[in-house]
């Protein structure tokens, strides 16, 4: 399959001032002169310099499908290391269609999702672990989240994770010289420097494992359920941190008759805010279909904004929601603070609770400053932006791991030593997983399917 020459288009869909379509494989020069034909005494793609543009226009039978500038790319200095060539058309659906479908007609093959990204990692431009960096930075919300996707992508986690694999592959070659030799033993204290080197290598992955959680919030952010009794200032909470009027606000109760669901950058972290209906006893089949939604919205939150009116005291429907989400991380909303407070700030225990005017915007800024702290254990570090684990990359250290640590216990317990290599084996096996040294084709299908067309 990675013979064809493949072709896309590169760019957002839709209405704009540039398209760009992308084609990469051996017949991509060749492609490009069947269906480019450059203005004046312009060369065709395949005598041009590398890293030229040509102006021109694209054809198709024998008409002008576009005015257009092509960049000639040739291998392996490209993003695939193959030929490369880059269409700059007019902006739009239409005009890039017509581009795409030219050089189709002309030989290239529809790119599958992710595909450049793969020939990229598959021809040794990127590791497993910055081709997924790609996607993360294509995805990325927060300009923190950028930050990570960007040192992932340099690299940065790459060099640890290689480090790692090249000791315990060095301790693997001392332990199979001893197998290949059995009259020679492992000494003593060779013995205490081997399982030494694998106390280090596991306590190096659980720092690494640690970065896991902030990785996910980067990634994929935190859901934030928005609860409290009808017209406590749900709605009017929501447009605040949003800072636009996105949910209808009235004095009516029962107003919010649906979830609504909207991302906000909060102090660098992706937060999906989920605006419930009133948690009460529903008045009509619509408003009872509304709290159930809410009540499914809550429990896929991970985080609780509670709104209470303080211009009024404590209801027992308050009350009941306090109980009912103590166990969730959350902030106390003591909204309407700009009125006389009739509500006792010890309702809220040992939460912290947060004195807000969801009319004025007062108290929103100390908001956010309380959601972030909920959500990081501790300030992100920048050296921790290096190495901020995926899931994927989580369970392949975890797996690592567990089979470093039987391989130092197998060597203090003087086990035969294949035994002992059949773990550590296992522990370089996972660890190259990280990278993309150990992988399967289904593995390749699973990350590459998740990234756009034309990347």
């Amino acid at each position: 399959m990675f013979e064809d020459t493949i072709a896309a288009i590169a760019t957002p869909l839709g209405e704009g001032g540039l398209a760009v379509v992308r084609l990469s494989g051996a017949r991509s020069l060749e492609i490009a002169d069947g269906c480019f034909r450059a203005s004046g005494r312009g060369v065709v793609p395949s005598q041009a310099a590398s890293h030229t543009l040509l102006y021109g226009h694209v054809t198709r039978d024998g008409r002008n499908v576009d005015e257009v500038l092509l960049a000639v790319m040739r291998a392996p200095r490209t993003y695939t290391r193959e030929d490369v060539v880059e269409i700059s058309c007019h902006g739009g659906l239409l005009p890039a269609r017509a581009v795409l479908d030219a050089v189709l007609a002309g030989g290239a093959r529809l790119a599958l999702p992710g595909e450049f990204t793969q020939r990229a990692f598959l021809n040794g431009r990127l590791d497993l672990a910055q081709a997924e960096a790609v996607a993360d930075l294509i995805h990325s919300r927060t300009e923190l989240a950028m930050r990570a996707a960007s040192e992932q992508l340099a690299g940065g986690l790459s060099r640890r994770i290689n480090a790692l694999r090249d000791d315990l592959m060095a301790i693997l070659a001392h332990i199979e010289a001893h197998i290949d030799f059995p009259d020679e033993d492992i000494a003593p204290d060779t013995r205490g420097r081997l399982t030494g080197r694998l106390d280090r290598g596991v306590a190096f992955m659980d720092e690494l494992l640690k970065t896991a959680t902030e990785g996910r919030i980067l990634r994929r952010g935190v859901r934030a359920a928005i609860v409290g009794r009808p017209n406590a200032g749900k709605s009017s909470l929501l447009n605040q941190l949003l800072g636009q009027d996105r949910a209808i606000v009235s004095k009516t109760p029962g107003t919010t008759r649906d979830t609504i669901e909207e991302t906000a950058n909060i102090r660098g972290v992706p937060v999906m805010f989920i605006d419930t209906a009133g948690l009460r006893e529903a008045q009509d089949d619509i408003e009872v279909e509304g709290v159930r939604r809410s009540r499914e919205a809550l429990g896929r939150a991970e985080i609780v904004l509670h709104v209470l009116d303080a211009s009024e005291p404590l209801m027992p429907a308050d009350t009941s929601c306090l109980a009912e989400f103590a166990a969730k991380p959350r902030v106390v909303v003591l909204n309407k603070s700009d009125l006389v407070r009739q509500l006792d700030l010890a309702v809220a225990g040992d939460v912290r609770a947060v004195p807000v005017c969801c009319l004025s915007g007062d108290g929103i800024e100390a908001l956010k400053d309380a959601i972030k702290d909920l959500v990081w254990a501790g300030r992100v570090e920048s050296e921790m932006l290096e190495v901020m684990i995926n899931s994927r990359h989580q369970d392949a250290l975890n797996r690592a791991r567990e089979s470093t640590l039987r391989t130092a216990e197998a060597l203090r317990s003087e086990e035969p030593l294949d035994l002992v290599a059949v773990d550590l084996h296992a522990a370089v096996n996972a660890v190259g997983e990280v990278v993309g040294k150990t992988t399967t084709e289904d593995l390749l299908d699973s990350i590459f399917s998740q990234f756009c067309i034309g990347k």
